[in-house]
């Protein structure tokens, strides 16, 4: 079997997968919290939250897909099983059944929130070890920063 060998040393290895696997499980926890409160949101703002909620799933998607391959690339097999994701996320629960336009802005800040900070701490982890993971780490605590903001911006 083909076994894809890292330029990093074991250590340097080490720190910088456990940051992609932690980002990778946050990432697709995101779309998939994203994706929930898409399907039940309800209230006057129905449409604009629902469709705003479908960018940060493209996002979450999109950079989860940058990571896991990140981590193949450096001969660490990515886990974004449900059992994974389910054990390892930062983000908090999500509420069951409809959810009030207002109450959906909220529980989107806060996933967004969660998963910044960590991800920021993944910046800071990647600095030495591997600059190339850091920038991905800068790049997508850019974009999650965005949809922050615009999540806040919603109820003012």
């Amino acid at each position: 079997m083909y076994v894809v060998k890292s330029p990093l040393s074991d250590t340097d290895l080490k720190i910088v997968s456990e940051a992609l696997q932690g980002a990778l499980v946050d990432l697709v926890d995101l779309s998939l919290v994203a994706k929930q409160v898409h399907w039940n949101v309800i209230g006057p703002r129905f449409r604009s939250i629902h469709l705003q909620l479908d960018e940060v799933v493209d996002s979450a998607r999109l950079h989860s897909d940058t990571v896991a391959e990140r981590a193949s690339a450096l001969g660490v097999p990515p886990d974004g099983r449900a059992a994974t994701v389910a054990q390892g996320s930062g983000i908090g629960a999500v509420p069951q059944g409809w959810v009030k336009d207002t109450d959906a802005v909220g529980t989107l800040v806060s996933a967004l929130g969660a998963v910044i900070a960590r991800m920021r701490e993944r910046v800071l982890a990647t600095a030495a070890p591997d600059p190339v993971s850091q920038d991905i780490f800068i790049g997508i605590t850019a974009d999650l920063e965005k949809h922050h903001w615009m999540f806040q911006a919603e109820n003012g």
